[in-house]
C-alpha cells in the first residue's frame, strides 16, 4: 500500500462512482467505532456484506473519512482480469489476492500479519461472492474468522472485528428502465412480453420458466412446488451427482463450500497427464454445472416475494442480466445513494475456547452485519 497515492486517487475513484455507477451520495455512519479501535492500537478487521459491484470503492471513500486507508483481501480473478497498470494500482491501494479454490497459505499469512502488526485495517468480504441481495446476508464463510483468530493468538495487541453493512438505494425511480430489461429477458426465451403485469409477477413467471428448463435438462421433467423449494432440490441433485462422480465426500451444509471441494477435484483431474480430449470436454461441462449451481444458489427464491421493494426487484433483475443475458456488469438505471454502517467492535479471542469456536464467531459476525442492515432498512422511508 502507498497511502499518499490512495489520497491522490480519491477524486478519480469518486468520479468513477458518480459517472460509472451513478452513486452520487455516500452516507457513512459509525466512523467513531473504527477510529477508536485504531486510536487504541488494535488490529482492525472490517467484515462487510458483499451486495453490489464497486462496493470496495465505497469503502475506500469511507476509509478516507476515517483517516486511514484499508487493505483488501481480493479474489485472484480481479487481478487476472486487470491490465498490468491496473494491477499496480490495486496493489498500491492495499489489495492482495487470494485463490479461494486452493489452500492459499501466502494470502492467509499476509492477512494474519496485517492484523497482527499493521496500522491499517484489513477488509475481508466473508460472503466471498456478490449475491445482489442487499437486504439479506448470505451465510458467511469461516475464512475471516480463522484469519482473525490466528492473528489474535500471535499479536501483542488486541485484534477486533468491525461488522459492516453496505447498501445501495435509488434516489429516482428506475421502474421504466427495469421494465425494458424485463422485456428483453422475456424475449430471450421467445416469450411474448407481459407489460400489463406488475414487475415482481413478471420476475417470478420468468424464474419459473428458467427453472423448468433446467429441471427438464437435469431431472427429466419440470418439478412442482415453490421456486425456493425447487431450486434447493435442483442444486442438491447436481451437487450430489458431481460429488459422487468425482468421489468427493459430502459434508452436507453450505453449498459454496461443497462446490469448492468438487471444483478442486475437477481441476486436479483436468491437470493430470494423459487426460483424453473426451474427458477434458466432460470436465469442462462439470465446471459449467458447478458455475450454474452457484448462480442458482444466489437466488434466494423468496427475496422479492417477501418484500417487493424497488431495490430488491432491481437487484434480482441485475442478476438476471448477468446470468441470462451474459452482461459483465448490470446496467445502472438510476442515481443511487450508498450507505455504510460500521458496527461496534467485537474483540477477537486470543484462544479458541472450544471446538467450533471459528464457526460460532463467524455466526456472531454474520448476525451483527444482518442487524446493521435491518437498522438501515428501518431508517429508510417506506
Amino acid at each position: 500500500m502507498t497511502p499518499w497515492l490512495v489520497r491522490l486517487w480519491r477524486p478519480l475513484i469518486n468520479r468513477e462512482l458518480r459517472r460509472g455507477q451513478k452513486i452520487v451520495e455516500i452516507d457513512v455512519g459509525g466512523l467513531a467505532h473504527v477510529q477508536q479501535a485504531l486510536a487504541e492500537g488494535a488490529g482492525v478487521l472490517v467484515t462487510p456484506n458483499h451486495s453490489f459491484h464497486y462496493d470496495s470503492y465505497v469503502l475506500i471513500e469511507a476509509a478516507h473519512r476515517i483517516g486511514r486507508p484499508f487493505h483488501f483481501l481480493t479474489a485472484w480473478q480481479v487481478f487476472a482480469m486487470s491490465k498490468w497498470h491496473e494491477q499496480e494500482v490495486l496493489q498500491r491501494h492495499g489489495c492482495f489476492s487470494i485463490n479461494r479454490e486452493a489452500t492459499d497459505l501466502q494470502a492467509f499469512k499476509t492477512a494474519v500479519e496485517i492484523l497482527r502488526a499493521d496500522r491499517h485495517p484489513l477488509v475481508i468480504f466473508p460472503e466471498g461472492d456478490i449475491y445482489h441481495t442487499g437486504d439479506r446476508v448470505t451465510p458467511f464463510r469461516d475464512g475471516a474468522a480463522a484469519i482473525a483468530m490466528s492473528a489474535a493468538k500471535k499479536a501483542d495487541r488486541p485484534v477486533v472485528c468491525i461488522p459492516t453493512a453496505l447498501k445501495c438505494v435509488y434516489l429516482n425511480d428506475p421502474t421504466p428502465e427495469l421494465a425494458k430489461l424485463m422485456t428483453r429477458l422475456e424475449e430471450s426465451l421467445h416469450w411474448r412480453p407481459r407489460p400489463e403485469l406488475p414487475l415482481h409477477e413478471r420476475i417470478y413467471r420468468f424464474a419459473e420458466g428458467l427453472l423448468a428448463l433446467k429441471e427438464y435438462e437435469e431431472l427429466g421433467q419440470p418439478q412442482t412446488g415453490r421456486v425456493a423449494e425447487r431450486s434447493r432440490r435442483l442444486i442438491e441433485a447436481i451437487v450430489s451427482r458431481l460429488e459422487s462422480q468425482h468421489q468427493v465426500t459430502s459434508r452436507g451444509g453450505f453449498i459454496p463450500e461443497r462446490v469448492k471441494e468438487v471444483r478442486r477435484a475437477v481441476i486436479k483431474a483436468a491437470e493430470q497427464d494423459g487426460t483424453t480430449p473426451q474427458s477434458k470436454s466432460q470436465l469442462a461441462r462439470d465446471l459449467e454445472d458447478l458455475f450454474f449451481v452457484i448462480q442458482l444458489f444466489s437466488y434466494p427464491g423468496d427475496y422479492v416475494a417477501q418484500r417487493p421493494t424497488i431495490e430488491r426487484i432491481a437487484e434480482t433483475l441485475d442478476k438476471f442480466e448477468e446470468d441470462v443475458l451474459r452482461a459483465d456488469y448490470p446496467g445502472i438505471r438510476g442515481t443511487r445513494r450508498a450507505i455504510v454502517r460500521f458496527g461496534e467492535p467485537i474483540v477477537v479471542p486470543k484462544e479458541r475456547e472450544a471446538k467450533g469456536a471459528v464457526e460460532k464467531w463467524t455466526d456472531l459476525v454474520e448476525s451483527r452485519v444482518q442487524g446493521l442492515l435491518d437498522e438501515i432498512n428501518g431508517s429508510l422511508p417506506n
